[in-house]
């Protein structure tokens, strides 16, 4: 007995049990957190601003003075002599924060036209659907059409029933006028039924 109890003393300490029924403890983060939705409106609103004559006019105007600035200025007080490094340099990183933005801008703008895409193209199958029940109704409503009465028939067959209620009077007087002088040679207007 007294050989076990050393041997778990001397035994490498047990990793305490985890329990599954309960959520872990968040660990702490080295980077700090961030919205990624505000990084991406700010990324947007730099991204338009670097497309835009403003944008030009001002780096110009930037570039202009600090150049007259360290050519013209005296000795002591220029910051960046003829070879310009220090402009170059700036430039170069105004450069490379600029292409990362505009292409998360761009991506954002992506992502966004696909969901506009993908949208329309639903509306797009609503509207067809929409469309074809349409074309059924009326060709329904068409072949129901057929079969009624229309109004050259019923006129025809009108004239029709004038026309022998008029020569069915003037037998009874003994008359034979005709009422439709065009229509008295045809006689009864069968095709148009």
């Amino acid at each position: 007995m007294a050989a076990d109890r050393e041997r778990e003393n001397r035994a490498e300490p047990r990793s305490p049990r985890f329990r599954l029924d309960q959520p872990r403890t968040p660990r702490p983060k080295l980077l700090p957190d961030y919205d990624p939705e505000a990084f991406g409106r700010l990324s947007e609103r730099i991204a338009r601003f670097l497309g835009t004559g403003r944008f030009i006019v001002w780096m110009t105007v930037v570039i202009i003075l600090w150049v007259v600035w360290n050519v013209s200025a005296p000795a002591h007080l220029r910051f960046d002599q003829y070879p310009f490094i220090f402009l170059t340099l700036m430039l170069s990183l105004q450069a490379s924060y600029a292409a990362p933005l505009i292409l998360l801008a761009q991506n954002r703008q992506d992502d966004r036209d696909r969901v506009n895409l993908e949208q329309d193209r639903k509306q797009n199958e609503r509207s067809i659907a929409d469309t074809e029940y349409l074309t059924r109704e009326i060709a329904s409503l068409r072949m129901g059409l057929g079969e009624v009465a229309t109004r050259d028939w019923i006129r025809s067959e009108l004239q029709d029933l004038v026309k022998e209620l008029e020569d069915h009077r003037h037998e009874q007087r003994g008359e034979n006028r005709v009422v439709f002088p065009s229509e008295g040679s045809r006689g009864r207007d069968v095709g148009d039924r």
